[in-house]
């Protein structure tokens, strides 16, 4: 029970709408299952609300009752690679990738192989959509301006998912120090450190810190490969992240002073910096270049 709302863990949610681990997770990262936090878990690696959640049995119900279930929401949260991409636009994997790196369209979620190397996912509703509206970029010669992106190196992948993923975890929180550890939890440790100077306050954006993404990282090649999707790298990028928990921070200062001043907060405090877990949009219009971040 949540506040009196008769609620279900996430393990039982799935079962009862027919779905399998990664398929239930992205649901919840997407928005197509509600979910309630249970309280506030500050311990290390707790992320607050953000990592204590169930689903409402009337959440439940809604789903099951709608027409076609399980297909239909089977089909909204559906994720294709680059090759099914391809198929359903009907044109190569190679103008695929050209467009997904020059931000066209953005990944919704990735694995990394036993090689190290990252393998995007993207949602095939978005995909379709994609070359409704755009028949033009799926033909011909690639627009002057995307050339040059893509001939500089440029590859917004990442970066994309970055910014879909902080969308997702900011929408799920009014808490202003889990807030700023959504940002926090994307911006490298030294810049972290430079806009956070406080220790207690770097301590609670450490115990806040919520799962970016559940990928298995069992070589040092993976483990590598994964943090550098869920790290901002290009310049304005970081810039665009600083200043957010800037703004951030000031907020939590102002509206949960006493948070900070926490037993817990005060102990981590003294304690070594914990590694990060590794279980742990911009778009391209063809006119303009992609915004920040």
């Amino acid at each position: 029970m949540c506040d009196g709302q008769q609620t279900l863990t996430t393990g039982r949610a799935a079962r009862e709408l027919e779905l399998r681990t990664g398929e239930f997770e992205l649901a919840l990262q997407l928005g197509e299952v509600r979910t309630v936090p249970v309280g506030r878990d500050d311990r290390p690696g707790g992320a607050g609300s953000l990592g204590r959640r169930r689903v409402p049995a009337e959440e439940i119900a809604r789903l099951q009752a709608e027409p076609g279930f399980p297909e239909a929401l089977r089909d909204r949260i559906r994720a294709v690679s680059t090759t099914e991409a391809a198929a359903l636009m009907g044109i190569g994997p190679g103008r695929v990738m050209r467009l997904t790196r020059a931000g066209c369209f953005g990944p919704v979620r990735f694995y990394v192989n036993r090689y190290g190397a990252v393998v995007w996912l993207y949602l095939a509703s978005e995909v379709t959509g994609f070359a409704e509206r755009e028949p033009a970029l799926l033909r011909g010669n690639t627009p002057a301006a995307m050339r040059v992106m893509l001939d500089s190196g440029q590859d917004w992948r990442a970066r994309q998912w970055r910014s879909r993923r902080v969308a997702q975890l900011m929408g799920q929180t009014d808490d202003p120090w889990e807030s700023a550890a959504v940002i926090a939890a994307v911006l490298p440790p030294e810049e972290l450190a430079s806009v956070a100077e406080d220790p207690l306050e770097r301590s609670l954006l450490r115990r806040l810190r919520p799962t970016l993404a559940s990928v298995i990282t069992v070589t040092p090649a993976a483990r590598e490969s994964f943090e550098r999707v869920v790290t901002a790298e290009e310049f304005d990028e970081v810039l665009w992240y600083r200043v957010n928990l800037s703004r951030g921070l000031e907020r939590a200062r102002r509206e949960d002073p006493g948070r900070l001043r926490t037993p817990a907060a005060t102990a981590s405090a003294t304690r070594p910096g914990q590694p990060p877990s590794f279980l742990n949009s911009p778009s391209w219009d063809g006119r303009t270049r992609p915004t920040v971040p």
